[in-house]
């Protein structure tokens, strides 16, 4: 693969990460884009794209955010959007 097609997966990555975040949770602070264009490894750019699909809150895909290359997995009750549908559906506040 040459350079500039390396290049131009990392920015295909880095929008669609980006699109997802409007996706769901509206207006992006430019400098969480900023962060987001420094990022520079494949593996952490792809669970990030993981992890703005499934966090349940964006204070959660933030957190992820700034353990840069140290995290590898998503895991734990923080990611089950489904939980959090649940506790914000206007029941009686118990969980189902």
């Amino acid at each position: 693969m040459f350079l500039y097609e390396k290049e131009a997966g990392f920015i295909q990555d880095r929008e669609d990460l980006i699109s997802v975040l409007r996706m769901r949770f509206g207006d992006i602070h430019p400098r969480i884009i900023m962060d987001i264009y420094e990022l520079n490894e494949l593996d952490t750019l792809e669970r990030l794209i993981l992890v703005a699909a499934n966090a349940p809150s964006f204070a959660v895909f933030l957190e992820e955010l700034a353990e840069g290359t140290e995290s590898f997995r998503i895991v734990g009750d923080q990611f089950n959007p489904i939980e959090a549908m649940l506790e914000g559906d206007g029941s009686s506040g118990q969980k189902k």
